[in-house]
Order: C-alpha cells, then structure tokens, then sequence
C-alpha cells in the first residue's frame, strides 16, 4: 500500500504560507486607512527608518506597502490593483459602527417602505 508511482507532488517549493499570512494579519484595515488619508497623513514628511525597503520614504498609504525606490513606487501606481484601491478610498467610510451592528442582527430591521394597502383599499 504504497503511492501512486504516477503522483506528483504540487506544493511549490520556496514559498512560506507562514510569511503570507503574517502579512495579513499586520495590514492595515480599510477604515484605517480612509481615516489617515482624511487626517492629512501624507503632508507631513516619514521618518527614516531602516527595518523598511528604501529607509521608509517610498510609501503608499492606499495600499499600505513600502518600496524600494521612486522608480519602483511609480510603476506601482499604474498597476490596476493600485487604481482599484485609490478609487475604493475615494467613496465614504468602507465600514461604520452602524453597518457591524446591522450585520450582527443588533440594529434596527429594514422592513422596507410601508405599503399601507388599508388606504388604498379605501380611497384615501
């Protein structure tokens, strides 16, 4: 009771899941981030810092990644991934308080507009 001599293995060799989803978890929320692109976040200058690609002064907030150069950062900005984000942030909030509630069944129920067919029926 052996493996199939034909099996291939398909689990690509050098890619840590480990790494992606550490990642995920460290990314910034959507309501985060409309929040500091309301706050002005991007006025004033970043401080260096050099755990970061390109000491941290190649930024964008849209995406919350950091890159290695200007050259880098601007090829990022005609990506469609990019101009998605940019125009998903250009609306209102992503989520409130009141959208949470409504989801978990704690806010008022949308019953839709009242028909009153009492007062049709009658004439008014």
């Amino acid at each position: 009771m052996g493996r199939c001599p034909n099996h291939k293995n398909s689990k690509k060799k050098g890619f840590s899941h480990k790494s992606a989803r550490r990642a995920k978890f460290l990314a910034k929320g959507d309501d985060v981030i409309h929040k500091e692109l309301g706050d002005g976040f991007m006025k004033k200058p970043l401080p260096l810092n050099e755990d970061q690609p390109g000491m941290g002064q190649f930024y964008c907030l849209h995406c919350d990644r950091y890159f290695s150069s200007s050259a880098v950062m601007d090829e990022h900005f005609r990506t469609k991934r990019h101009k998605k984000r940019v125009k998903m942030m250009q609306g209102d909030a992503p989520h409130t308080q009141l959208d949470a509630e409504l989801a978990a069944g704690m806010g008022e129920p949308d019953n839709g507009p009242s028909l009153r067919v009492r007062d049709v029926a009658m004439g008014l």
